[in-house]
Formats: structure tokens, sequence, C-alpha cells
């Protein structure tokens, strides 16, 4: 399953040569409220439309629940989404040969930044209301995501490489879902950070309501932690491994901890960390080597 409704709407902006003018269009467009702007083709119109819509089964109570958990736990939520989902993405092969492959994919500063904003807007206070940021950017990934299924296939670097015709079907982004919501929760209860029943259902329901709106169907999301963690088992454990592409996009990450002046945050603290969260033989495929990190 890939994007049915996102796909041929996006291929066709693509074939007509008007992509200059609608990103210049939809820059405009930030606020989940904000009226879409004027000149959008009339199929992209309709599409992002009825993609900005929230589910009918989203809880604003859990929301709101949600952000008050990320203000109390952003700190571990930040670090896990960096150190644990950020690099287990340089492992999930299918993720790392579409990310190294697509136009500008190994310039990790600006896809760190990109891939950021998706974390950051949805720790925010009204992420999903009409003053937030979320559905733009959950629907600007839709239209992203089509967009690299298009184009990439053309690509005779990824043909060669990738086992798959079509990239970021919507198993991929629940693979990737899991590298994110799953490993993070699994993370904190493993470190026996103190969390409450009510604010573990409503980090996972904001993770819901986020995978329905990049797109993937209802019955394909986890319905509780329990059955997330089913899922991680069956479809994000059995297919990490190493790729060339991965351990390159993995060296340039750990490389630009290095790379900011008067941070403590350098390759051996990185690569020591990363080990210490995803385990030697995640860190192994990734050719981390073994630090001692001293505190003087």
């Amino acid at each position: 399953m890939w994007d049915p409704e996102a796909d041929p709407v996006v291929a066709a902006l693509l074939d007509s040569g008007d992509v200059p003018r609608v990103n210049a269009l939809l820059r405009t467009w930030t606020k989940n409220g904000q009226p879409l702007p004027a000149g959008l083709p009339a199929d992209l119109r309709d599409f992002v439309e009825e993609a900005r819509r929230l589910p009918a089964w989203t809880d604003h109570a859990k929301l709101d629940q949600a952000f008050s958990f990320t203000e109390r736990r952003g700190l571990y939520l930040g670090v896990l989404y960096a150190m644990a989902s950020g690099m287990m993405s340089t492992v999930i092969p299918k993720e790392a040969r579409a990310v190294y492959y697509s136009y500008g994919g190994a310039n990790m500063k600006d896809r760190i930044s990109k891939t950021a904003k998706l974390g950051y807007d949805i720790g925010t206070r009204d992420a999903y209301d009409p003053g937030g940021e979320m559905i733009v950017t959950c629907v600007k990934t839709r239209l992203v995501h089509a967009a690299v299924r298009h184009l990439l296939p053309q690509s005779p670097h990824w043909t060669d490489a990738a086992p798959e015709d079509i990239p970021i079907s919507q198993a991929d982004i629940m693979v990737t879902w899991h590298s994110l919501a799953t490993t993070v929760m699994q993370k904190l209860l493993e470190w026996q950070v103190p969390i409450a029943e009510q604010d573990s259902v409503a980090y996972l329901h904001s993770w819901q309501v986020t995978a329905h709106m990049l797109g993937v169907r209802d019955e394909y999301i986890p319905a509780s932690w329990r059955e997330a963690g089913s899922q991680a088992e069956q479809v994000l454990t059995p297919i990490l491994a190493p790729t060339p592409e991965g351990k390159n996009l993995a060296d340039i990450l750990l490389g630009l901890g290095a790379e900011l002046d008067g941070t403590i945050l350098t390759r051996p603290l990185l690569g020591s960390f990363t080990r210490y969260t995803l385990g030697d033989e995640i860190a192994g495929w990734l050719e981390i080597p073994g630090n001692r990190c001293s505190t003087r």
C-alpha cells in the first residue's frame, strides 16, 4: 500500500512542470487553520482540503495531555528521538537507501532540520489546533513522500541498490513510526522513567493521530502499546541490517556534533551513546568503535 490519494496528484504536478510555482504558494501555508493560498491546482487543493481533516476519533483531551507529558519529559524524548530513533534510521535498509539516494539526502544537516520539524511540532501545545502547525507538517510530508515515490524510481543509483520498485509504502511508514514512538516508549520503560498511565495513553494517541495524518490507513495503526510492541517485532526488528548507504549516513550524523562550536557532543560521545541506546550489534554494524568517555 502506498498513498492512492496523494500519488497521482503529485505525479501530475511534477510532470506538468508547475512545481516551483506551487512550492512558492505552499510556503505561505504554515498554520493548521489557515486557508489555502489561491492559485493551487484544483486537484491539489481538493487533496489537501481532505487530507487536513483530523480523524473522527481524535481525542483533544488526550492531545492536551500529550503536550503536558512532553513538557515534563521533553529532555528524554528529545535525546531518544535523536540518538535512538535517528541513529536507528540508518539501519532500516529501505529508509537509509531512500534518504541517501533522494536529491540532497546525504545533506544531513538539511535532512535533520526537516525531520526535526515533525518531531518538534508534535510536541507543541497546539499541535493539532488551528493555531498549530502539525497538520500542515503532516500534509506536506505526504506530498513529499508522493514526490519521492514518483521520482526515486527514475534514479538508476536507487534502482540498482533497492530491492523494491516503489519506496515509502505504508508498511515503511509504520516501520519508521515504530522506530520513533514504540522505540522511545520502550526505552523510557527500560530506563524506569516514571510514566503515569494517562501520559502513556495520551502519548500513544498523539502518534496514532500522526500516523493517520501521514496517510496510514487506520487498520494498520496499533490500538495500544502492547499492539505496537507486537507489530514492531514483526515489521521493525527483523529488518534491521547494515547497508553501505546507512553506514555512510551514520558516519555523517556522528560527525555533525563535532562541527558545533562549544559543544560536548563529540564523535566519541555520540558513538558511545548510540552503543548504549541501540546495543553492541547495531553499533558494530555501523562500525562505531567502543570508547571510554572520561568526565575529566
